[in-house]
This record gives C-alpha cells, structure tokens and sequence, in this order.
C-alpha cells in the first residue's frame, strides 16, 4: 500500500505585511530570520522574540548552531515558531517547535521523543528547499562529519505559507543552486518506489516549470528569472510535496558527506552528482519509470529521448557551471571513505533509489565526477 498527504496548510499572500496581519505576531512569537529580510517585517514583529540567523555562523544547519540557538532561547516562554528564510533556518526551526530538542544528537539518534509543543510557520525566501511542507529537517552532525535527516511527523509545520515578495532579493548564485535542488527533488521522488499517482503528478509540475524557466532564461539572461519567482516559489513547493512523500534517492545520498566535509551548500553539492546519478540510472535501467520521465524531458527540451541527459546537462551548466569535487578540495582518497558512508549510513535515502547500487557502483560514480 502506497499513501500520499499533504500535512501543512498552504497559504499565498502578495506581501509580507499581509501575512502579519492576518497571522497576528505578538510576544509569544520565536521569530527565526535573517537581517536582510527583517525589513519586509517593519513595524510588524508587535514585540515578537526575534532570532538571526547570522548571529549563529554561516552555512549549512549543524549541530553547532542548533545547542547554540538553545542557549539563547531557553528561557523564552515562546508559544509559536515562524521560520522565514531557506534551508538553514527551515530545518533548525523545526526543531525549536519540539518540547526537547537538547541534546540535539540525542534527538537525532532517538533517544530523546520528537514532540511538538509549538505551532510552527513556515515561510520559504528561496525556491529550492521544499522543507516547508516536508517533515524532514537535515543537520551537519559536526562530531561525525556527516549529514542526517530526522523524518518523524511532528516536524511538519502547521502552515506553509508562500509570499513570492520575499524571493526579490535572493542573489542569482542562491537562486541557481535552490532551484537546482528543487529540480532534483522532484526527479529523484518521481523515480523513488514509494512514488505514488499523485506525488508523480507534483514531480512533473515541478520539473515543468522549472526547467520551463531555465529556458527563458537562458534565452533572455539572468535577470529574466525576475519576473517568474513565483512559479519558481510554486515549483518548490510542489517538488517538496512530492519528495515528502516519495523521498529523494542516491544524488541526495552522496552529496552529504561531501557537502558536510567541505562545506558545499546543499544544492551546489547535489548538483555535483546528480547528472552522474540519472545517467548511470539510465544505463543500467532503461525501461521503466525512468523512460516516462525521459518522455516529459524530450518534450519540454526539445530532443529525442536519447539525448534528454546530454541536453539537460548543457541546460544546467548555462544557469550554473557544474565543477567536479576536486574543485572543491577534495581529495582521492575521499571516494573511498564518502562510498562507505554512502552505502552504511544513508539507507534512509537509498532505500529510494531508483535501483539499488552497490558499493562499487557508488565508488564509481564517485570517481566520475572527481
């Protein structure tokens, strides 16, 4: 038996002061942002408890800065989370709407109970996490040199709530990767075997109306991007509520033990595997859900089925340039060590695989992308 649901509310506004108002911010409100957007609050937070995400490093989430945030709100008698921003302050926030989130790898490793005791608001300003709708929240865990996600339901947020007004700032860089990873996701959750008729229906959307984008963008430059953020803010959501439900496979599996050790933002890192992923799926495992997909790329791409990958890859490197993980620092020697992770450690992940690889397999996708 396969299922298929939709847990947040999902609310539009056309701008943030809209949201304030109806959402009615007061004191017993754990507000997470960062500076740059606290202005689209002005005048609006009425003594809400306010948090910055620059306040606790940069980077991906990690264990780190989670005990640090817990320190500094501990003592805050707060009643309601809202979360504005990307990936980082996603994950972490929903993680301050538990009854105990401290220790924090405690948490992690399912020693200590996942309870929501908060009412939790999110709201994304970039077009690639889909965390907002998922009940996934990803950590750096430091002491491991790995990442890790928690899936357990009270992690879904009461509101999802999608204000395209908060994406006019996101810089191109930030905004090639996000929506990079939202294309992998809805990609990866279309193939995954927990894929349902209705996940597959949000996967093809999304992948519809970014790739969609891409070409006008590639055909009118950077800032064409500008005056479609919406259906970028849209498609996000939608891979993130088919991923939510599908899962996301092996592109997500490798990346986080790179990404963790080098610090590579979430998308940039999943961008690094992911052609290599599609296609050694392709290769091994022509026939099948991948050949549906394939006929969706063909189409929106303009190419025979054979060359969706090639034409795909080309699309890609026009938004971002893809750079293999040498790039990055990473060593030979890495292949090994990020292989074996891969294989023990992200079975949550693999187990959406579109096939199941082996450890060789793994290596050697490693190595191709080196």
């Amino acid at each position: 038996m396969k299922t298929f649901k939709i847990v947040p509310k999902i609310v539009e506004f056309d701008t943030t002061s809209q949201f304030c108002d109806e959402f009615s911010l007061c004191s017993d409100d754990l507000v997470f942002l960062s500076k740059s957007t606290e202005k689209y609050f002005a005048g609006k937070l009425n003594g809400a408890h306010v948090i910055y995400r620059g306040d606790y490093g940069k980077g991906e989430p990690t264990d780190i800065m989670v005990e640090q945030i817990y320190q500094d709100i501990k003592d805050i008698p707060y009643k309601r989370v809202i979360a504005v921003g990307g990936g980082t302050i996603v994950d972490v926030a929903k993680l301050l709407a538990l009854k105990e989130f401290h220790p924090v790898l405690d948490l992690y490793d399912k020693k200590i109970p996942a309870e929501r005791t908060k009412e939790l608001v999110i709201i994304p300003t970039t077009c690639g996490t889909g965390s907002e709708v998922t009940n996934i929240s990803i950590l750096e865990l430091t002491q491991r040199k790995t990442k890790l996600g928690l899936a357990v339901d009270p992690l879904y947020p009461d509101y999802t709530v999608l204000i395209p007004e908060l994406l006019a700032d996101l810089p191109y860089q930030f905004f090639a990767t996000s929506s990079i990873d939202a294309l992998i996701h809805a990609m990866e959750s279309y193939l995954s075997p927990k894929a349902t008729t209705l996940s597959r229906q949000f996967s093809l959307k999304a992948v519809e109306m970014i790739l969609d984008g891409y070409k006008k963008i590639a055909a009118e430059g950077k800032d064409a991007r500008l005056s479609i953020m919406k259906e970028f803010l849209l498609a996000s959501t939608y891979a993130g509520i088919a991923f939510g439900n599908a899962g996301t496979g092996y592109v997500h599996a490798m990346s986080y033990s790179f990404g963790a050790t080098y610090h590579v933002p979430h998308g940039e890192a999943n961008y690094v595997f992911f052609m290599a992923v599609f296609k050694t799926y392709q290769k091994i495992k022509p026939e099948g859900d991948i050949e549906s997909l394939n006929s969706l790329l063909s189409k929106i791409l303009g190419v025979e089925k054979s060359e969706v990958y090639e034409a795909l890859d080309k699309l890609l490197n026009n938004i971002i340039e893809l750079k293999p993980m040498r790039a990055y620092c990473s060593v030979e020697s890495d292949i090994s060590v990020f292989s074996q992770n891969t294989f023990e450690k992200q079975t949550r992940l693999t187990a959406n695989g579109y096939i199941q690889f082996s450890l060789a397999q793994i290596a050697q996708i490693y190595r191709s992308v080196f």
